[in-house]
């Protein structure tokens, strides 16, 4: 990789240009993948991308009264000091805020380069461009303002957090809402019927263990198999499923801790119990207003629904471990 005190001023056009076209893409793929989230903010990336092609033409044609029309074979890439774009492929469902968070980062770049730029060149002409240019990347913040301030009017915007919610809601909470509750009722039957039997803690937690964990792994595939998330939006099938897996565990694990209380201790079991049943109250409460916080379930419905279930799973594990 070239220095860049190294670069002559035929390179320095050549890499500012070749920037400006990657970055013109880059705001059209933004657009082109918020248009059907975010259409307004979507309007915003595409001002930026045509402001970036207005910026590679007049680069191309100082440097073609400069040098004529071969532009040397460098990029940004081959100098050092540049932050490496995130692939196209890769910018694809991304946060609208970590869109815009991308975008600062880009400006603040340009503006640091053409800055630097202007001060190594030589050619009056060339470096009054490239001091122009850097006046341009650094207004780039007030021109997004703007623009967000014309498109994003506060009806737009409410909107848009609306969407935003309803996609985390599909993404995140249903599924690991899923796997929470899969994990803290479904093991409460095995997990207390195994306690009742024995009266064993280290018996019990491995009854715990081994039925949160492998709830966990079926909860995760069958999230993950059950749709692409092509038609509904609800993102990517192995996120989702990770989510949900990984919450279908911890909501067994919850109540399963407690028992690994040491049986040497006195009352070991009815402490661990006792621990046990204030995790299940906490557990089956945090479930009833997850959903009444984001599944627009009312709470006194979601607390009967879910603590009442919870209480029946119990009640039948005990039954069963202490007959």
């Amino acid at each position: 990789m070239k220095e860049f005190a190294d670069l002559s001023e035929r390179e320095i056009l050549a890499v500012a240009i070749a920037a400006e076209e990657e970055d013109s893409r880059i705001y059209m793929a933004f657009a082109e993948d918020l248009a059907g989230r975010y259409p307004d903010s979507a309007k915003v990336f595409e001002e930026m991308a045509e402001e970036e092609k207005g910026h590679r033409h007049m680069l191309l044609e100082t440097y073609e009264q400069r040098f004529g029309s071969h532009l040397p074979p460098i990029r940004r890439e081959d100098v050092k000091g540049f932050l490496r774009r995130r692939p196209i492929w890769l910018t694809k469902n991304l946060s609208l805020e970590t869109i815009r968070s991308e975008v600062g980062t880009m400006e603040l770049e340009a503006e640091r380069f053409y800055a630097k730029a202007a001060e190594q060149a030589q050619d009056v002409g060339v470096r009054r461009l490239l001091g122009d240019l850097a006046e341009a990347e650094k207004g780039h913040e007030t021109m997004a303002a703007k623009l967000t301030d014309d498109i994003l009017n506060p009806g737009v915007r409410a909107k848009e957090d609306e969407t935003r919610r309803r996609m985390f809601v599909l993404q995140y909470v249903q599924p690991g809402l899923a796997g929470l509750m899969d994990g803290s009722v479904s093991t409460l039957a095995p997990l207390f019927a195994a306690a009742f039997a024995t009266h064993q803690n280290a018996q019990t937690f491995l009854v715990g263990l081994a039925a949160s964990i492998g709830a966990g792994i079926s909860m995760g595939f069958a999230e993950a198999l059950s749709d692409d998330g092509s038609l509904t939006g609800r993102g990517s099938p192995w996120l989702r499923g990770a989510t949900c897996g990984v919450m279908t565990a911890i909501g067994g694990l919850g109540h399963s801790l407690p028992y690994l209380v040491p049986d040497s201790w006195a009352n070991a079991f009815w402490i661990a119990t006792a621990m046990a049943g204030v995790v299940v109250f906490f557990e089956l409460w945090a479930i009833a207003y997850i959903r009444a916080r984001y599944m627009d379930t009312p709470f006194l419905q979601a607390v009967f629904q879910i603590v009442l279930g919870g209480i029946i799973v119990l009640g039948v594990g005990i039954l069963i471990g202490a007959a």
